[in-house]
């Protein structure tokens, strides 16, 4: 029997966070108001906080034998997390994205060290019989996890695995590195707007929706202030926000997947589950950095 609920496999990083700077110059040093490091990542974000809503979580992931790593590491397990498929790279440095907040608006410069290194060996056959489910984030960033993707989320169908996967934006924008195939084979898709009609080719998120969903089962499109839109082969329909005084939103997106996933593993409704995911990305702003609302 499974001894685990829910396997996350994807990139972990640490996210530095600067407040108050209005503009970079090149030549010039500016003072922030403000400064943080945490966790960070798209897929740790989710495995933390799954983690810390009471799933149990093992975490696949790649980080450098450095100060960063030895963060991340310690920071996950703090959480009760299963790190038996971390691997630590001794050639690479774990990665970084340093996020210069101003207001609502923020921009981020990311350094990918070990975030483009999980791969498909990292998801042995006797490690995915250990969860019930699958879910991989930032699919776009995982450059060496493309080439055998699809046959890893075949395995996990094959052992009988409930699958989901989050893509996050694509930095080549090219929309491709073979996830059509990949959704084949997932249970539920969960991009944001913009993701989903890039990904589709549209301008309309109900068109891109709608055309997603011919390849995953379920497609559960987060909206942010604007909520999520749940679409199946049957039909589809919009949830409405929870208020929420926004603080920082750096892994709202996070931590919907985490309140997604964690009603959907106890059994709750597709309904259920997109409301949770609206409720806890709310949670998750109202707090600085992306796991600051569940410790």
């Amino acid at each position: 029997m499974p001894d685990l609920d829910c396997i996350v496999a994807g990139e972990a990083n640490v996210d530095l966070l600067i407040d108050g700077i209005a503009k970079l110059e090149f030549d010039k040093e500016k003072l922030a108001k403000g400064c943080g490091l945490t966790l960070g990542g798209s897929s740790a974000i989710t495995a933390y906080n799954l983690s810390k809503l009471g799933a149990t979580v093992g975490f696949a992931t790649v980080v450098g034998q450095d100060l960063f790593g030895g963060y991340v590491e310690e920071r996950l397990a703090s959480a009760g997390i299963d790190l038996a498929a971390l691997r630590r790279d001794r050639k690479q440095q774990t990665g970084i994205t340093v996020w210069c907040q101003h207001g609502k608006r923020r921009a981020g410069m990311t350094y990918l060290g070990t975030i483009a290194g999980l791969r498909p060996t990292d998801l042995k056959p006797a490690y995915l019989r250990r969860a019930r489910h699958l879910h991989v984030g930032a699919y776009f960033l995982l450059q060496g996890f493309h080439e055998g993707a699809a046959k890893v989320f075949r395995q996990a169908k094959r052992l009988g695995m409930t699958t989901s996967l989050d893509c996050n934006f694509d930095p080549a924008e090219k929309w491709d590195s073979g996830i059509r195939e990949v959704l084949k084979h997932v249970d539920v898709f969960l991009p944001n707007e913009t993701e989903a009609c890039r990904l589709a080719s549209v301008s309309s998120v109900k068109d891109a929706a709608a055309d997603l969903a011919t390849l995953a089962k379920v497609v559960v499109v987060k909206m942010g202030a604007r909520g999520a839109l749940l679409a199946t082969r049957q039909g589809m329909r919009r949830y409405p926000p929870v208020k929420a005084r926004v603080v920082d939103a750096t892994g709202a997106g996070d931590s919907f997947n985490a309140g997604f996933l964690e009603c959907y593993l106890r059994g709750g409704t597709l309904v259920e589950s997109t409301k949770a995911g609206i409720a806890t990305g709310a949670r998750s702003v109202e707090y600085i950095g992306g796991t600051a609302a569940f410790e």
